[in-house]
């Protein structure tokens, strides 16, 4: 290789020779500069041992790392077709981008999906639809231990952190939710004043504590009890897991924690920020309702909750044992799927790790309704929620309301870059470079957010008139279908079970027996 580069690099010399003597002047000075640079290039290429294909191919083979580089774009704008990107395709990212600019959203010439692959589904429709409500309904979430009930939309803004995304997305995403009325989830990243634009906030706490931490990461029940008080936080979210990255925490390198994620989070600035994989605060199932209910108190009786992404399912149950036995539950339990977003996560824990959302939702559903606690226990549905028929499907399977991060983010200007780890997002939704921050303009995206939410709700509700219901609560398995197989399709009702009022505590069926026998108020099941 070391002798094609020398005899390219003299066949280049003479080509510049020929044409640098027929033109002369400047022409000529930067023709032998950009010879020099390239020879440069390939002697480093030559000599540096990182990278094997530099060295076989000195110049050149810097052309792979180029389109590399370029791939995703190359791939979203020009190779993808309309319904096969990951993680959210070409059809569904316009639907929200329209939405949320309340421009024309009709398609064309019929569905460009494969309605018969294994896999698809629909939901029943009527032969006699209805008049659609006249207003968006709203589910009341308070159990009787619960003097603050709040009034939760279908659709709101999922947990995400200040630090994740920028304090201007932050901003307009809680506008926003002022807006429409709907919630606004803080994320694990504490409660910032960006978080403070008059939006109902769920304040979310994750096993870091942060924004209620003692000085060696434990839990201070005065410092939550001082800021869960405020007007503006409708509920806490205690956070056991998340969907993208279950079972792991993370860390916030010292360099990247600013005065302001430092004051968000409650924690030093310019040292590292750890969020362990475990809780302090408790460590038994039994112990965990405890917390919750004293979360509960510390609030001043404001709606509690918990946000898992399935795992065991004799965990969840062991946890169900604990609320019955101890006489204490939560107001609600937020249900996040293996398929839901992060901001970096490790490439074995975003594609093998945690439960789909559709298994998880049903198994939680199933379960409360198990042991007689699903009249008592509101479900949110957190994974992929982009559209009306997504609201539908989810509360068909078990949630009484949905959260949405990713399709948030697309509302004030996401554009699936995937750079969300780099601080490098090229429209300012997830970095914490002010300049890149600065693009996006908070009026106008607060606004888009508004438009989004309410459109999608719209959306739920026309469907639902289609399938000849008034009310979302009307909504029943049998409603949803699902191609099993070629030429065998099946509706929710057949294909999971549903347990009926105090089933498990009385008699358990066999597909749950194991499960029931295994589970322990007093230890999680590995």
């Amino acid at each position: 290789m070391l002798r094609f580069f020398v005899l390219g690099g003299l066949f280049f010399l003479l080509v510049v020779t020929v044409v640098a003597g027929s033109i002369g002047g400047l022409a000529w000075w930067f023709l032998v500069a950009l010879l020099v640079v390239l020879l440069g290039v390939g002697v480093w290429d030559l000599v540096q041992k990182k990278h094997a294909i530099l060295r076989n191919y000195p110049v050149l083979g810097h052309m792979r790392f180029l389109l590399e580089g370029i791939r995703p774009e190359l791939q979203q704008y020009f190779i993808e077709r309309n319904y096969d990107g990951r993680p959210f395709d070409r059809d569904t990212r316009s639907a929200i981008y329209q939405r949320a600019k309340s421009t024309k959203e009709e398609a064309p010439f019929g569905t460009e999906r494969d309605v018969y692959e294994v896999g698809y589904e629909y939901l029943v429709h009527s032969t006699a639809p209805v008049e659609t409500m006249s207003e968006a309904p709203r589910v009341r979430i308070g159990t009787q231990a619960c003097t603050k009930p709040y009034d939760m939309a279908l659709m709101n803004v999922s947990a995400m952190s200040f630090g994740a995304l920028s304090g201007n997305a932050i901003e307009a995403l809680n506008k926003g939710a002022a807006m429409g009325g709907f919630a606004h989830d803080t994320g694990e990243g504490g409660l910032s004043k960006y978080h403070r634009q008059g939006g109902d906030l769920v304040w979310e706490i994750g096993s870091g504590y942060f924004g209620c931490r003692t000085d060696d990461g434990g839990f201070d029940a005065d410092k939550f009890a001082e800021v869960a008080s405020g007007d503006q936080v409708r509920m806490t979210s205690l956070k056991l897991s998340q969907g993208a990255k279950p079972g792991i925490g993370g860390v916030l390198p010292g360099k990247k924690v600013t005065k302001e994620i430092a004051e968000a989070r409650d924690v030093p600035q310019g040292e590292k920020c750890v969020s362990p994989a475990y809780h302090k605060a408790f460590h038994t199932p039994r112990e965990l309702v405890h917390f919750l209910a004293h979360m509960r108190n510390l609030s001043g009786g404001k709606p509690v909750g918990f946000k898992l992404c399935l795992g065991s399912r004799s965990d969840f149950l062991s946890i169900c044992k604990a609320m019955v036995e101890e006489g204490t539950t939560p107001d609600f339990i937020i249900v996040d799927g293996a398929e839901g977003g992060t901001g970096a996560a490790p490439q074995e824990y975003e594609d093998h790790i945690g439960v789909p959302l559709t298994e998880g939702l049903m198994t939680v559903d199933n379960a409360l309704r198990g042991v007689g606690l699903r009249d008592t226990i509101k479900v949110g549905a957190s994974g992929k929620v982009t559209n009306g028929v997504d609201i539908v499907k989810r509360i068909i399977q078990g949630a009484d309301y949905t959260n949405s991060a990713r399709s948030m983010m697309m509302a004030v200007g996401c554009i699936q870059a995937q750079t969300c780890h780099t601080n490098t997002c090229p429209v300012g939704v997830a970095t914490q470079d002010p300049r890149r921050a600065r693009a996006l303009d908070v009026p106008s995206k607060a606004e888009r957010v508004h438009r989004y939410q309410q459109q999608v709700v719209e959306q739920a509700m026309q469907v639902v008139a289609s399938m000849g219901l008034s009310s979302f609560t009307e909504l029943r398995p049998h409603m949803l279908r699902r191609n099993v197989s070629h030429g065998t399709i099946k509706s929710y009702a057949e294909i999971y079970r549903p347990l009926q009022p105090g089933e498990l505590l009385a008699t358990p069926p066999a597909d749950w027996e194991r499960d029931w026998e295994l589970a322990d108020a007093d230890r999680f099941t590995p």
